[in-house]
């Protein structure tokens, strides 16, 4: 959004921000509200970049001017990078607390730490919190201030301060200017007012990015004016830029090793914990994969030191420059997602999510299953596990050839179906007798239980297999019909009753058809008596 000679990055970032505008004038969907949720992650990582970024571009200044014997030239740009990085950290802060007070205002988070997806698309908030309440004018009254401010000190410096405003009113826009229902609109009722909280995070932390893009390239025009560089042994500072000191075992650790100040006339040779790395203009590229920890402390934590080494050749001899990285490495925890967590029912597909979150997107599972078998699932953490018949099933997790830990359940064997007698679908009522001559449509179910038919509706199809259905007089069995499913027809033995007669049915098998097709037989001996009135 910034005007004058714009660089491809800060065209990019205006576009975003355009199309960020432009969506809120839409009908908001689910779908794209979560993808501005998506969208809202993906810049706060940017951000995060780019704070480490000018975070280094300004020890790169400070370190080459020291190199240069503290020119009086380069003195002050050293002071105006300091001075533009708080200005930068300054609103990149202000913002921040809007975000934390409209988060807090629309109760935007669970107990989890989960987004709700109701708040997510509150639009009163946003327009009570920046325009009855004033804050969205108060920051674009900062956010149009902030390059201003950035051009007064390159421009003091002699340098190029051409960066526009960030917050604009919709007439100042290219892409609303010219239309009717939108151009008249300000920055406040543009980008605010009826607009859904989800939107409303991207769109500040796009500002956030908007931020720190015009405090990197400004501080690009202070390096670049700076003088020549020439090497001196004893004023050379190693350095290693990790993007994080505490790295979850089975993820990879990555770090730049630098020479604070390089010259591309130099080629630089570096190694870490002995191992020779790449290195791309001036930086050496760290990258290995972490195994676990034989312990951790209290926070979960064990502590780690990174040995770097980097030759530099010096009027013609090579001298080495040493460097020490501390980092830990994080315990990583499973968790599992299940509606069967404690224990697993025996020889049927219990479907886990088995995550390690601290491992993010590097994670790979990999699962090995004693007692049971294991199938995986369509994503990555989803995993279903078939027990065997009793005992017990150990789940061991890995990611990327590394252990994780594992896992322990119960096998928990399928409990036992209801047999209910129904004649056609009416239930028959055993305490009563039953009108003559007796049910013309017998139907003998096995019902499931009722938690194991609701948590694991594939394996809960069970039926009646083999038994027997009497006819009764006077304690005297007079005939009989085998059961060899749900149905039974008992024709030939009403044909022969009288008033005063009884049904006995008698279960000897229920089969259980589990997911895979499979089944599995149960004897039992289950006796049912039907009284003919």
């Amino acid at each position: 959004m910034a005007g004058g000679k714009e660089t491809p990055r800060q065209r990019m970032i205006g576009m975003m921000y355009l199309v960020l505008t432009a969506l809120l004038a839409l009908q908001i969907s689910n779908q794209i509200l979560q993808k501005f949720i998506l969208l809202n992650d993906g810049l706060e990582r940017t951000s995060e970049n780019f704070i480490r970024k000018n975070e280094m571009s300004v020890s790169i200044i400070a370190s080459t001017v020291e190199q240069q014997g503290n020119n009086e030239k380069d003195l002050p740009k050293l002071a105006a990078s300091r001075e533009i990085r708080s200005l930068s950290r300054e609103m990149f802060n202000y913002i921040q607390d809007i975000k934390e007070t409209l988060i807090e205002q629309a109760d935007l988070l669970n107990e989890e730490g989960n987004f709700r997806t109701a708040a997510l698309k509150n639009v009163e908030v946003p327009g009570n919190l920046f325009n009855n309440n004033r804050v969205g004018y108060e920051m674009q009254e900062k956010l149009n201030g902030y390059p201003a401010e950035v051009n007064r000190i390159l421009e003091g410096l002699g340098l190029d301060g051409s960066f526009g405003d960030i917050a604009k009113n919709a007439d100042e826009i290219d892409l609303f200017k010219n239309d009717s229902e939108v151009n008249y609109k300000d920055y406040v009722n543009l980008n605010y007012v009826k607009s859904p909280v989800g939107a409303v995070l991207a769109i500040l932390s796009q500002h956030q990015n908007e931020i720190l893009n015009v405090e990197s390239e400004a501080l690009n025009r202070i390096t670049n004016s700076l003088g020549s560089f020439i090497f001196e042994a004893d004023k050379l500072m190693a350095r290693v830029a990790a993007n994080s000191n505490i790295v979850a075992a089975g993820t990879r650790f990555e770090a730049d090793m630098f020479v604070a100040s390089s010259s591309s006339g130099v080629q630089l040779r570096m190694t870490a914990d002995g191992r020779e790395i790449p290195v791309e203009d001036g930086f050496g590229k760290i990258e290995f994969p972490v195994p676990p920890a034989g312990s951790y402390d209290d926070r979960g934590l064990a502590a780690r030191k990174l040995r770097g080494e980097i030759v530099v050749p010096i009027g013609g001899v090579d001298s080495v420059l040493t460097v020490d990285y501390e980092y830990f490495v994080a315990q990583p925890v499973i968790q599992v997602s299940s509606v069967v967590v404690r224990q697993l029912y025996a020889e049927c597909a219990n479907e886990l999510n088995i995550d390690v979150p601290a491992l993010g997107n590097s994670y790979a599972p990999e699962f090995s299953v004693s007692g049971g078998q294991a199938i995986k699932g369509t994503r990555p953490a989803d995993v279903t596990i078939i027990p065997g018949a009793s005992g017990k099933v150990n789940i061991t997790v890995a990611s990327g050839g590394n252990r994780i830990g594992s896992l322990e359940y119960d096998i928990r064997p399928v409990p036992a179906p209801t047999i209910r007698l129904f004649n056609g679908d009416n239930a028959i009522d055993l305490q009563n007798t039953f009108p003559f001559p007796g049910p013309r449509q017998l139907k003998v179910r096995a019902i499931p239980e009722p938690t194991f038919a609701q948590t694991m509706a594939k394996d809960a199809n069970f039926e009646v297999s083999a038994g027997e259905v009497r006819l009764v007089r006077n304690d005297v069995p007079r005939s009989s019909v085998r059961i060899s499913g749900e149905s039974v027809s008992t024709t030939s033995l009403l044909a022969e009753a009288q008033a005063g007669d009884k049904l006995i049915v008698i279960v000897n098998e229920v089969t259980r058809t589990n997911f895979q097709g499979n089944k599995i037989r149960s004897q039992l001996n289950e006796v049912y008596t039907i009284n003919i009135r």
